[in-house]
């Protein structure tokens, strides 16, 4: 396994990130989300977990949720009051959620953030304490990249440079750059397929609901490129089980 460190607790990271829009190969991760949480959830209450630049938070409170985000990441926090400072951001240390209230949310959603949390304990611990947030019929909606994403070409992403990713198993560093913002230096991810994330999902007292995988429309307007055909993202949505 390669040497991973997490790319986004930088101002450089976070300065691009902060003009990033809902285009392109993003488009895809937020279009159906509206509908998604329209058919799941129950309830306004809103964490957003690894809120970064507040892009997600945003999103959520004009779809009417009263949202809190949260991220470990202080530049990423600092950009978001920057831009929204009526917006509620939070800085946990170490992804401690003890100060958030327990049972009391109905939606927890996560965008890509567990994209970058290595090792599967952790992501199973997260995935616990999590759940433990949502009221009794809340969900999680966790949004990650599809394995494939690591392997193709996109209409805002290149992999081509990053042949090692085709033989990355789940825990491995992959290798990503965004095509979007001038800061050219990769993202570094860890993989990990659908089997493991299920895997994470029942021991953290998760169930699977569902899960979409959205494809580009030839409709729509970009320039796609492998997205009518190849999904870049998948969409878990996520309950309690039962006595959890």
């Amino acid at each position: 396994m390669m040497a991973f460190s997490n790319c986004y607790e930088d101002a450089r990271r976070a300065e691009a990130y902060a003009q990033l829009e809902f285009a392109k190969t993003y488009y895809l991760a937020y279009r159906d989300l509206p509908e998604i949480i329209g058919a799941h959830v129950v309830g306004k209450r809103a964490i957003d977990f690894g809120c970064g630049t507040g892009r997600s938070t945003r999103f959520l409170r004009k779809l009417g949720f009263e949202t809190i985000g949260i991220d470990i990441a202080p530049q990423m926090i600092a950009k978001a009051n920057e831009l929204d400072p009526a917006g509620d951001y939070r800085l946990v240390k170490e992804d401690d959620l003890s100060g958030l209230e327990t049972g009391a949310f109905d939606l927890v959603l996560s965008v890509f953030t567990f994209d970058n949390i290595s090792g599967f304990l952790s992501k199973m611990r997260l995935f616990r304490d999590l759940a433990a947030l949502l009221k009794p019929l809340g969900k999680v909606i966790s949004v990650v990249s599809s394995p494939e994403i690591y392997l193709h070409e996109w209409a805002s992403f290149t992999t081509k440079d990053y042949p090692e990713n085709r033989t990355a198993r789940t825990g491995d560093v992959v290798r990503i750059v965004t095509r979007d913002f001038a800061d050219q230096r990769p993202a570094e991810d860890i993989l990990c397929t659908d089997e493991s994330y299920r895997d994470i999902y029942d021991r953290s007292g998760l169930r699977v609901c569902t899960v979409y995988r959205p494809l580009g429309r030839d409709n729509e307007p970009y320039e796609w490129v492998n997205e009518t055909a190849i999904a870049p993202w998948v969409i878990y949505v996520l309950e309690r089980q039962p006595n959890e």
